[in-house]
């Protein structure tokens, strides 16, 4: 399949839709909270009861023009809402309040790993609920269905993409990046798993050099960044055999099985007339005005890249400036180390190294453990104080995201305090020369490197206390 895939050409648009976090719906007083009774967050607006009327929830409104300009798009002075005639099972009312000719948000992009990538148009609508398949026959052939509205009518943001993506890995670093970005900016937690953040995928083929783009395929509601990547790998793959071997790939939507590892046909693919839009007679154009829009711009927080650019301004390599921004509790802790006073490189030495191994051994949040910023601050200071080791420092540091202890009390218990005393240090240095004659005499012979033995030595005898640029001057002036 590799060298198949030489011949052609893959272009990848996305479709993702993000929850707002709001306390109430688009239209209806309800809560959104999620993992509630199933339809307790409902009222006659979202059951669709007759005579409701729709109210547009302005705080809505807001997060989807800071979502725009955190993507840098037009936020344009008029947008309206629109009716999407489909049929929802699990939308009461039988139709969908979406936005169609007039979205909220316009011509933005998002630069990743120096590709910038296209996005076409932001636009708010409702959610449906949720059907859940029930029965003795099991969900493959369930003998019935129930329905949970709660999730009806909560806010949506629809961000579409350019089809500018010629890859898996191009589709999620995209992915990812846009969460990254709804996150710090604080409209939608990003969570996956919950659906509050969803990803349809259109993929097409098209022999390489080709300037017409192959018939697309849209694959629906891909719940992870990796089962992302695995859905367009296999749909890639199919398209490809079926125009090898003569065939013509049809626009549809289809389903990824990510235990089957399989897309599977689910209905013909619909086109915009097909869902015959028209204007929402209950709700009038929304006018924006440029005051409001930058009102909402001077609120922006520090989004993902500027971060990033920060730290790596701050000595950081791009690597661990990026993973640090990935796990937006890590950023926040790490902001406020270096807010306290903290050498840069010395916390992300830990933050990468011990605190990250502990975070991934405990499938853990930083956020979860009780290390607070000011103990990883007054650790640091210990050692640049030379009062611990930074070995001392690696030792006690999980102990502290365990169970919150300061650096200076466990020192202090365990008496910990580092070494500096010359006549201490230099009688143990020549303890270990004396028992070591082999490697004395090898080192004397232009082996220098054993001098990192004889360091090793001296910090285990002396339990990681001794001070390591003493011990490594005195190393040498004893072993000549």
């Amino acid at each position: 399949m590799e060298s198949l895939r030489d011949k052609y050409e893959v272009v990848i648009g996305l479709e993702v839709h993000a929850q707002l976090k709001t306390k109430s719906k688009i239209f209806a007083p309800d809560g959104t909270e999620f993992g509630k009774e199933p339809n307790s967050e409902t009222s006659p607006i979202t059951l669709g009861m007759p005579g409701v009327l729709p109210v547009l929830n302005r705080e809505v409104v807001n997060m989807g023009i800071l979502t725009g300009l955190a993507l840098n798009c037009e936020i344009p002075a008029r947008c309206k809402f629109d009716r999407k005639q489909y049929f929802y099972p699990d939308l009461p009312k039988g139709y969908q309040i979406s936005q169609y000719d007039e979205p909220i948000c316009v011509n933005g992009h998002i630069d990743i790993k120096g590709k910038r990538i296209g996005i076409t148009r932001a636009h708010l609508e409702e959610d449906a609920g949720k059907l859940v398949h029930a029965g003795a026959a099991g969900i493959a052939g369930s003998s019935y269905s129930l329905v949970d509205l709660n999730r009806a009518g909560t806010p949506l943001l629809e961000i579409v993409s350019e089809p500018d993506m010629r890859s898996s890995d191009e589709a999620r670093a995209y992915m990812e990046e846009l969460r990254n970005i709804v996150r710090y900016i604080g409209v939608c937690d990003g969570n996956l798993e919950e659906g509050s953040m969803r990803c349809d995928a259109n993929i097409s083929v098209m022999p390489k050099g080709s300037k017409v783009f192959g018939t697309r395929a849209e694959i629906k509601n891909v719940n992870s960044f990796s089962a992302l990547q695995r859905a367009i790998e296999y749909e890639i793959d199919r398209q490809i055999d079926i125009v090898e071997e003569g065939g013509k790939v049809v626009q549809e939507t289809r389903l990824w099985d990510d235990n089957a590892r399989e897309t599977r046909s689910m209905r013909g693919k619909e086109d915009a007339h097909d869902y015959r839009y028209f204007p929402e007679p209950d709700l009038m154009p929304l006018e924006i005005s440029r005051e409001w829009v930058e009102e909402i711009r001077s609120k922006m927080p520090e989004l993902p890249e500027q971060k990033r650019q920060r730290y790596m301004g701050l000595g950081l390599s791009e690597y661990d400036a990026s993973v640090i921004v990935e796990q937006m509790g890590l950023a926040l802790f790490f902001d406020k180390v270096l807010e306290l006073g903290a050498t840069p490189k010395i916390a992300v030495n830990f933050i990468m190294g011990e605190i990250a191994a502990y975070l991934k051994e405990e499938h853990k949040e930083i956020t979860e453990t009780k290390l607070t910023p000011e103990n990883l601050v007054e650790l640091i200071a210990l050692i640049e104080k030379n009062t611990i080791s930074n070995n001392i420092g690696k030792q006690i540091i999980v102990d502290m995201m365990k169970d919150g202890t300061k650096a200076s009390e466990i020192v202090e218990k365990r008496g910990l305090s580092q070494i500096s005393d010359e006549g201490a240090i230099k009688e143990v240095c020549e303890k270990v020369v004396a028992a070591n004659p082999k490697e004395v005499e090898a080192y004397k012979k232009g082996k220098v490197q054993l001098l990192g033995f004889f360091v090793g030595q001296v910090m285990k005898e002396t339990k990681g206390r001794a001070n390591p640029k003493a011990v490594n001057e005195l190393l040498k002036e004893i072993l000549g």
